[in-house]
Formats: C-alpha cells, sequence, structure tokens
C-alpha cells in the first residue's frame, strides 16, 4: 500500500536543474536568484515592494520591529494558529491579545477585536488560516478606525486573493511562508510585501546586521540588525514554485471540492469554510481540516489518527488552542477562555491535500474515515 502523506511539496526537474546550476555558480548565499524572486514577487502582487527572508517567522518579527512595536505594547491575534504568530509578539516584547476565531472560517473573529482594543493595543496581526482570507474590508475598516497597524500572518495564503486582489497586494504589511508544506516553497524561507518604502529601507537594515554603505562602499551600522537573508540556492527554488503556484492552487480547489463531494460521514465531520460567498475562488486551500464528531465515536483523535496510519493515510493536527499553551498561561489565560479555539483544539484533523494528488487519493480517503466511523460509531 502506497503511504499518503498529507502534504508534499511538488518539485519538477527544471527546478531542480537550476538549484544543481546555482551550486555549480559559486554563488550560494543572496545574490542574483534572490534579485529575481523578490522582483517575480513584486510583480505577482501587483508591483509592491517585496523582500525574501530566510522564514516567514522572522518576517513577522521584523515587521513587528519596523512598526516599533515593543514593550508594554499589545497585538491582537487569534487564538488559534502556529505558535510563531505569538511568540514573535512576545520576542519583541509585546503582549499576545488573544481574541476567538469563528468556527467555520477559523479566521480571527473580527466582531469580537474591538472589545480588545486598549490604549496599549498597536496593531492586529490576522492569520489567513488555511489560505482563506479574512474579510479585509472589515479587517482594514477596524484598524483604520482605531489608528492601527496590521500585519498580515499569510503562511497559509500565497496565492489567495479578495474580490478579486492578490493577498499581498494592498493593505499594510503581509507576510507569507514558504516552508515545504506551504503552497510553494523555498525548502524553508519568507517574503514580506509593504505599502511603504520608508519602512524597506529599515527592514533591509534589520535584515542583515543593520549595515548601510555609502556610494563608495564604506560600511556603517546603525542598529542592531540580525541575520534573514534568503540563499541563492532557496530562491532559485522559489522561482521555479512561484511559476507554478496558480496551478498549484488551482488544483488544490478542486481536490477540497472532491473532499466536499464525498466527505459525507456518519456521524458527520464539521467542514471546513469553502470560502467567501461568491468568492470561492480566493481561497488557496492551504489544508483542509475538518472537525471530528468525538462526541459520537467511541475513540479519541489520536485513536482516529492511528487508524488512519494503518491504513496508510497521513494525518494532522493544526492548531491546538494557542491560549493554553504554558507560556501563555503565564498571562493570565485559561481554559475557557476561547471556547470555538479550544473546540477546533481538541477536535480538528487535517487530510492529505497537495497538488500531486489524485481524486482517487481523496476518495481513498473519504473512505477510510468513514469506515473507521462505522467501527467506532457509539
Amino acid at each position: 500500500m502506497t503511504y499518503l502523506p498529507f502534504t508534499k511539496p511538488t518539485l519538477d526537474e527544471d527546478t531542480i536543474q537550476g538549484v544543481v546550476e546555482v551550486l555549480r555558480s559559486g554563488w550560494l548565499a543572496s545574490g542574483p536568484n534572490v534579485q529575481l524572486l523578490e522582483k517575480a514577487l513584486s510583480d505577482y502582487h501587483g508591483g509592491r515592494i517585496a523582500r525574501t527572508l530566510t522564514s516567514a517567522t522572522g518576517g513577522l518579527e521584523v515587521a513587528l520591529q519596523v512598526c516599533g512595536i515593543g514593550h508594554g505594547d499589545e497585538v491582537i491575534t487569534p487564538a488559534m494558529s502556529f505558535a510563531a504568530t505569538p511568540n514573535v509578539i512576545m520576542r519583541v516584547g509585546a503582549r499576545p491579545v488573544f481574541v476567538d476565531v469563528d468556527l467555520a472560517t477559523r479566521n480571527l473573529d473580527l466582531g469580537r477585536v474591538e472589545a480588545a482594543i486598549t490604549p496599549r493595543t498597536k496593531a492586529i496581526m490576522p492569520v489567513h488560516f488555511a489560505g482563506l482570507p479574512v474579510d479585509m474590508d472589515a479587517l482594514y475598516a477596524i484598524a483604520e478606525q482605531h489608528k492601527l497597524r496590521v500585519i498580515e500572518d499569510a503562511a497559509h495564503a500565497v496565492g489567495s486573493s479578495w474580490k478579486g486582489r492578490k493577498i499581498g497586494s494592498f493593505g499594510d504589511i503581509v507576510s507569507f511562508s514558504f516552508h515545504p508544506n506551504k503552497n510553494m516553497t523555498t525548502i524553508e524561507g519568507g517574503a514580506l510585501t509593504f505599502a511603504f518604502a520608508d519602512e524597506v529601507k529599515q527592514f533591509d537594515l534589520l535584515r542583515f546586521h543593520g549595515i548601510s554603505r555609502d556610494a563608495e562602499g564604506n560600511m556603517d551600522v546603525s542598529l542592531a540588525g540580525g541575520k534573514y537573508n534568503l540563499s541563492d540556492v532557496a530562491a532559485r527554488v522559489g522561482l521555479g514554485q512561484l511559476g507554478q503556484l496558480d496551478g498549484f492552487n488551482a488544483r488544490r480547489r478542486e481536490l477540497a471540492g472532491h473532499y466536499f463531494q464525498h466527505l459525507a460521514s456518519d456521524p458527520a465531520c464539521l467542514l471546513p469554510s469553502r470560502g467567501h460567498a461568491g468568492d470561492e475562488a480566493g481561497h488557496s486551500w492551504h489544508m483542509f481540516a475538518p472537525l471530528l464528531p468525538l462526541d459520537s465515536l467511541s475513540i479519541g483523535r489520536k485513536q482516529f489518527i492511528d487508524a488512519m496510519h494503518q491504513r496508510g493515510i497521513g494525518v494532522g493536527i493544526h492548531y491546538p488552542a494557542l491560549h493554553l499553551f504554558s507560556l501563555y498561561r503565564e498571562l493570565g489565560y485559561k481554559e475557557g477562555d476561547f471556547p470555538n479555539a479550544e473546540r477546533i483544539g481538541r477536535e480538528t484533523v487535517t487530510l492529505p491535500l497537495f497538488p500531486a494528488m489524485t481524486t482517487a487519493d481523496v476518495e481513498r480517503v473519504c473512505a477510510a474515515l468513514q469506515e473507521i466511523f462505522i467501527e467506532a460509531r457509539k
């Protein structure tokens, strides 16, 4: 039986050969391929300035620094995401202020955001969960009314769009991830797109040791920057991936549609949102993550995942509720604070979804899930 992982990158031979050429060139660190990738990302996002980094996590942290957010400040963010999202807020000395998520979209519940705003609030950091954009009109209306910065965690959302406009082509600062499990990869890496050119100069200093040079090449260091520059090897992978991204995402939408057709289990899972009404094509379907009907089953999630593995099918968990981790309990958060995030954290599973899958693979996953449910139904 062929093992079906829950995700897998698609790398074509042209990209692999391109990496070989970079390795033979002798220029492995940031160089011409990084410049080409940043130009291609800018073009893809309507001409917005784009910069690459070694990770989306680093991108979020540097974005917070660019916005001047630090000790004593607060940043509103969803109570269900990957730990990187609130961790970077903590790393710059600010406090993550969690808000519950919508049960269907898994995105920040914007109806609850204003109640969380205080005089110390400096920014909102939403997450476009699984590639489904947050309601951008409502998000930016809140930010404008309260004069807040917006740093979009678009780790899942490269190629997603809102009302026909690419995420990252408008708004404030937007951070993308190019980890191997994302919709496109640079092996490890990420990128930011910027609204303001003057902030890009600050970012460039923070990305590489605070170093600047004058017209004669003399070096100066004006701040204690870090080191987040992407390698040319990684950039060459990204160039090959970006050229295929729209095709990858179209295939993901087809596969997600096939899940909706065939995942008719008894008892029923709570399926993820198909997308915003009339704009379903804007969802890039980074993941397909239903909620298990555990109250109707005689097994827990761990037993379900084990049973899927026994059938040669990989399953992930994305994500536990953030406020229940030890680090955030120390800030005073507790069980019961964010019921939707906690339910998702208990019940969610991530089923296989990647462009190289076939519709038969989707049917195999659905059949295995239904078989397990029949055996475990109370």
